[in-house]
C-alpha cells in the first residue's frame, strides 16, 4: 500500500499521535444468491488523532463500505477494525451503538436534519439521546453552531437554511459530542464549488484546532488534495 502525500496537503500529525482507527486485513464479500462479490480485500489502515484522510475511487469501488466497516455499521468478512483500541467484532449491538455515540461522528452527502426541528435542536439531539440535561445540550450545540458560522441561525429549521448552511449544521451535529473521529461520506457532493470549498476548509480547520480526525470519502480530487493524505480504492485495495 502506498500512502501518497500530496504536496499541497497540510502537515500531517506527529508520528507519535494516538491511533484512533485501525484496520488490519479488512475484507468484505457480499453474497447475492449463489454469487459471491468481493468488494474489499486485505485493507490495512491507521488514522491518527487530528489526521485528515481522503479516500477516493470510482463509484462502486467500496469507499462507503469501508466507512461502514470502520464505523462498526457493518461486519467484515475477514480481518478486524478497531476504534480507540477496541475491536468492533468483540461488541454486542447495543455496546457498538454506545461506543459509536461516544467516539464517532457521521456526515453524509444528504444532511439528514429533522425538518420539524430548529438547527439548535437538531445539533443538540445526539446529546439529548445520551440523556444530557437539555440546558447543557443546547449550550454545547450553540457553541458548535457558532464555531461553524451558524450562530445567527439557531432558531431556523432546515427548510429555512441554504444548502451550505444545512451541511454546516450537519457537521456541527457530528461534532457536538466531541468525537475522536468523523466519518464523512461525500459531505460536499450536493454543493456548488464555492460552498464545497467553504465546508471542506471548515472541516480541516476543526481537525487542526480540535484534534478531531476526519476520514472523508470524496470523488473530488481537488478537495482530497487538501487533506494530510489521500488513498485510492481500486480492485478492493487501497493504493
Amino acid at each position: 500500500m502506498s500512502d501518497a502525500v500530496l504536496t499541497s496537503a497540510p502537515q500531517a500529525p506527529h508520528a507519535a499521535a494516538e491511533a484512533v482507527i485501525e484496520a488490519r486485513g479488512l475484507s468484505k464479500i457480499f453474497n447475492e444468491g449463489k454469487l459471491s462479490v468481493p468488494v474489499l480485500s486485505g485493507i490495512d489502515l491507521t488514522v491518527a488523532a487530528g489526521e485528515t484522510l481522503a479516500i477516493v475511487g470510482a463509484s462502486g469501488s467500496g469507499k462507503s463500505t469501508l466507512l461502514h466497516l470502520l464505523g462498526g455499521l457493518d461486519t467484515a468478512s475477514a480481518g478486524e477494525a478497531r476504534l480507540k483500541g477496541r475491536l468492533w467484532a468483540g461488541m454486542g449491538e447495543a455496546e457498538r451503538g454506545d461506543w459509536r455515540n461516544a467516539h464517532l461522528g457521521f456526515v453524509y452527502q444528504f444532511h439528514h436534519l429533522l425538518p420539524e426541528f430548529s438547527a439548535l435542536e437538531n445539533v443538540a439531539m445526539p446529546l439529548l439521546i445520551r440523556r444530557t440535561e437539555r440546558a447543557v445540550a443546547e449550550a454545547q450545540a450553540r457553541s458548535v453552531l457558532e464555531a461553524v458560522g451558524l450562530g445567527h441561525r439557531l432558531t431556523h429549521t432546515p427548510g429555512e437554511l441554504s444548502g451550505g448552511e444545512r451541511q454546516r449544521a450537519a457537521l456541527a451535529r457530528a461534532l457536538v459530542t466531541k468525537p475522536a473521529c468523523v466519518l464523512a461520506d461525500e459531505p460536499t457532493g450536493n454543493l456548488d464549488r464555492s460552498t464545497a470549498d467553504q465546508v471542506f476548509n471548515l472541516m480541516l480547520d476543526l481537525a487542526r484546532d480540535q484534534g478531531t480526525a476526519f476520514v472523508v470519502v470524496t470523488h473530488d480530487l481537488e478537495l482530497a488534495g487538501r487533506c494530510h493524505r489521500h488513498l485510492r480504492i481500486s480492485d478492493g485495495r487501497l493504493a
